[in-house]
């Protein structure tokens, strides 16, 4: 964990760069995954351990209706994707929480993300050198294991060294 202690303090500059400037951070994630997006979203949101501001953060997979009429309507593999392109704009941030790198509607809503010039977070797993997705991502914060449980604690201590900084920022 100590070699992404960089890049981890990078993400949360780039967080902090983003909001200075009016940003907004979107996440997404499929299952365990989803729910570390709805998690970092949430500790922004609301807040991590200090009285701030609430920051701008919207989860892409907590709109079930959206959702249904875009895997519907279009693709599963769209439902990311197509949020991202009616809402990203440059200076925003679109992270990604996959344990495989591999999932279509991520590896497809990163590289939207990156079409609208919005900066790019992957939460990946380095067992599989980020997958698919990594080729889409700014940013890499990769968990060394290729077991998702251990991905997924990893994201957890990640995320809450990210909203940390960010706390204490906003708090100032």
């Amino acid at each position: 964990m100590a070699e992404l202690v960089p890049a981890v303090e990078a993400v949360a500059d780039l967080l902090i760069e983003s909001f200075t400037r009016g940003g907004i951070l979107y996440t997404m994630g499929n299952g365990g995954s989803a729910a570390d997006a709805q998690h970092l979203t949430g500790e922004l949101v609301g807040r991590y351990k200090r009285e701030r501001r609430p920051l701008p953060a919207v989860t892409l997979s907590t709109d079930a209706t959206v959702m249904t009429c875009i895997a519907n309507d279009y693709a599963y593999e769209e439902v990311f994707a197509r949020q991202v392109q009616a809402l990203a704009r440059p200076g925003d941030v679109v992270a990604a929480f996959t344990t495989s790198g591999n999932s279509p509607n991520v590896v497809e809503a990163l590289a939207a993300a990156r079409s609208r010039g919005a900066a790019t977070v992957l939460f990946g797993g380095g067992g599989a050198g980020g997958g698919a997705a990594a080729k889409h991502a700014d940013h890499l914060l990769l968990a060394p294991s290729s077991e998702t449980p251990r991905i997924q604690e990893i994201h957890t201590l990640m995320l809450h060294m990210i909203s940390d900084k960010v706390d204490a920022w906003a708090a100032a």
